[in-house]
């Protein structure tokens, strides 16, 4: 569990004196510990939870950076950057492109979809097998593809 791993990882980011990998792990925790109050989940935090949370946060940051790179703030777009370093870290190993297309087209031909109209079923088993190993708009993209 992330959770147990990042208290520690904070105590050594602040005798450091790291900044950067400080916010990241803060806003890790956060995220974690506002999952676990929400909906009154009294309950541990899985580790396909704490992907999704990961996964989540980076998304944000991402937007973010592109917002501030439109509007011409590198400043700002920087410390995005480097708390997207710090989550990624935690996460597991991402799947390249054509691993991605590999599982796609192995779904594809097992589930016996064949049409566009075959998308949604399949979007949801390919999500749950590559969950947080691949962002979702790319298998989005590759799922419509095959399907076309």
């Amino acid at each position: 569990m992330i959770a147990n791993t990042i208290d520690q990882e904070i105590k050594q980011a602040m005798l450091a004196k790291d900044k950067a990998r400080l916010r990241g792990l803060r806003a890790i925790k956060a995220a974690i510990l506002l999952a676990r109050t929400e909906k009154g989940s009294a309950e541990e935090i899985t580790e396909e939870t704490e992907s999704k949370i990961l996964q989540k946060l980076v998304k944000q940051r991402k937007e973010s950076s592109d917002i501030y790179k439109q509007q011409g703030r590198e400043d700002l777009s920087l410390i995005e950057e480097e708390e997207i370093a710090v989550i990624s870290s935690f996460m597991p190993q991402q799947l390249d492109k054509s691993e991605i297309e590999a599982v796609i087209s192995a779904i594809i031909k097992s589930s016996g979809g064949n049409s566009i109209k075959d998308m949604g079923r399949i979007m949801g088993m390919a999500n749950k097998e590559l969950a947080g190993k691949a962002d979702g708009k790319l298998i989005a993209e590759i799922v419509k593809a095959q399907l076309a």
